[in-house]
């Protein structure tokens, strides 16, 4: 029987708004519609009596007492109560335009840049504050340890992959990122013990990340998730999870916020491993550092 992952998210370190928003796509469809009624205006859900709720959602009572249980609550009064205290520690942007996240039609490009700065940093914020450090520690501690390091990434979480595996190469450990799902397969095949193996996915369902880090399972790495979404299939192939916390909203879908999110969750690992052997770290950033310096441009060069 396969081990269950340990998993960074919950509801008591990270608020629960951004567990439930972590918790959606794995809902049904008629508890997904009183999640995204919660999600959108916690205040205001918080007010409605469960047959108010119900009727928003065009569902029925049960439903709403199914989707308490499902994102971890006794009942209704208790999501009531802990609702009512998310909305009351919720951080509102200063710009009234910039309430709700989306961008509508005809916004102007101050309006957009507003509304992508303050979404941004609530991602990185939220991402921060349910990240468990304990579990990170267990990431740090079996990456500082490996004997090699392989990170899978597709797409935006390509780029987040081939980051995590240069930085950790710059600090002399031994990793590897392959774009091509071939060349990943093969590499995976070539694991085992002590080495540790990184999938990362935003949604959780990237078949290519999944089977790959599967592959490396099966050889007998450790193998580590990073994803927005505790209860999605590459949880199921992972020794452990970590979360992010990004909403992606309009023209914003899987590539931009969750990368500044899944970015953080990276720094901090890279620096928790870099930390652990300061010397060696040091040593290593001067001597990659002094290898480009003659590729740097002086300040006295000036175009003509």
């Amino acid at each position: 029987m396969a081990k269950s992952p340990k998993i960074s998210a919950s509801h008591e370190t990270g608020g629960l708004i951004v567990h439930i928003s972590g918790l959606l796509p794995s809902l049904s469809p008629a508890e997904q519609r009183v999640a995204r009624l919660v999600v959108s205006d916690p205040a205001d859900a918080a007010r409605r009596t469960i047959t108010d709720l119900a009727t928003a959602a065009e569902t029925s009572e049960a439903t709403v007492i199914r989707f308490c249980r499902s994102v971890g609550m006794d009942g209704y009064p208790q999501l009531r109560i802990r609702l009512a205290a998310e909305a009351a520690r919720r951080v509102e942007p200063l710009d009234a335009r910039v309430v709700g996240g989306d961008i509508p039609p005809g916004a102007d490009l101050a309006q957009i840049i507003a509304t992508i700065a303050f979404n941004d940093a609530r991602a990185v914020e939220e991402t921060a504050e349910q990240l468990d450090p304990a579990i990170c520690e267990q990431v740090v501690e079996a990456i500082g340890a490996a004997g090699r390091i392989d990170v899978y990434g597709a797409g935006a979480s390509g780029f987040v992959a081939s980051d995590f595996q240069q930085k950790l190469h710059r600090i002399g450990r031994i990793a590897f990122y392959f774009p091509d799902v071939h060349t990943a397969l093969t590499s995976a095949a070539l694991l085992g013990r002590g080495d540790v193996a990184v999938g990362i996915s935003h949604t959780g369902t990237t078949s290519d990340v999944i089977e790959v880090l599967e592959q490396a399972r099966a050889r007998g790495a450790t193998t580590v998730a990073l994803t927005n979404f505790p209860r999605s299939p590459i949880a199921d192939v992972a020794d452990h999870v970590l979360t992010t916390a990004a909403r992606e909203t309009t023209y914003r879908s899987g590539a931009t916020a969750s990368r500044l999110a899944q970015l953080t969750v990276v720094d901090c690992l890279f620096v928790g491993v870099a930390a652990r052997s300061r010397a060696r770290t040091k040593k290593a950033l001067e001597a990659t550092a002094e290898a480009v310096q003659s590729h740097r441009v002086g300040p006295g060069r000036r175009r003509g």
